[in-house]
């Protein structure tokens, strides 16, 4: 089957990648880096020629409501009507659990990108995921200097592995539509993952947990971003994936 995956080049899209060469399909990437650009609207009728899925993995990383809204906007409007002139049977969207119950800048993009797959015309499948286990480093990453802030949240983390599988199976399936939430097998404080990940570097680092002000901060310290129904629960949990992990490249 020919599935071309939107951000195909990117950390989840690798993976979707990897998961249909080992199934026996033929993934098409679409990324700037293979002709094809989401934003500018150039080469996607091209890369669809003969595809019968896709699967969106895109991201944007910027925390700029405004920002995010226009490019998941910009990007699924293009790759949808793209989609519908040639005939694709399914498109598979990935989105994050909670996000309409923890309203921050990223997460307005994501519902943007939502809001478009389901008034669109292609049939369609929206997987809810939880973060990843690398999210905890994204965090890290965004709090420079000798004191790690971090906010307090809630995350029921899943190895993208097991995202990219989750994916795969649903885009070679019928559309559902809001398929079940896929998360990890067990809750984190995402402050405690901070503070694991920094041990595994062997480094020191005070870990303080913030409450992000406002609604969007009280609902992920309380939860929000956390499955609300029973659905598929990945294997490997965070502890088990960053024992994995080298120390000095983790």
């Amino acid at each position: 089957m020919k599935i071309a995956v939107a951000g195909g080049t990117g950390k989840t899209g690798r993976k979707v990648v990897e998961h249909l060469h080992s199934q026996g399909h033929h993934p098409v990437i679409l990324a700037r880096a293979h002709g094809v650009d989401l934003l500018k609207n150039t080469g996607i009728d091209a890369a669809l020629d003969g595809v019968e899925a896709i699967i969106d993995v895109v991201d944007f990383a910027t925390m700029n409501a405004k920002k995010a809204r226009a490019s998941f906007g910009t990007a699924t409007t293009n790759l949808l009507a793209a989609a519908q002139r040639n005939g694709i049977r399914h498109h598979v969207a990935l989105s994050i659990i909670g996000i309409d119950r923890a309203t921050s800048g990223y997460y307005q993009g994501k519902l943007r990108q939502e809001e478009l797959v389901k008034a669109g015309a292609v049939p369609w499948t929206i997987l809810r995921a939880a973060q990843f286990h690398e999210f905890a480093d994204q965090v890290l990453a965004q709090v420079p200097g000798p004191i790690a802030l971090v906010p307090k949240m809630q995350s029921q983390p899943i190895a993208v592995s097991e995202v990219a599988a989750h994916l795969c199976g649903l885009a070679t399936g019928e559309p559902q539509q809001m398929a079940p939430e896929l998360a990890g097998p067990r809750v984190e404080s995402v402050v405690d993952m901070v503070r694991q990940l920094i041990r595994r570097r062997g480094q020191h680092r005070p870990v303080i947990g913030l409450r992000i002000p406002g609604a969007a901060g009280k609902g992920m310290a309380n939860g929000a971003l956390l499955p609300t129904d029973p659905g598929p629960r990945g294997r490997q949990t965070y502890a088990e994936w960053l024992a994995e992990q080298t120390p000095g490249h983790v």
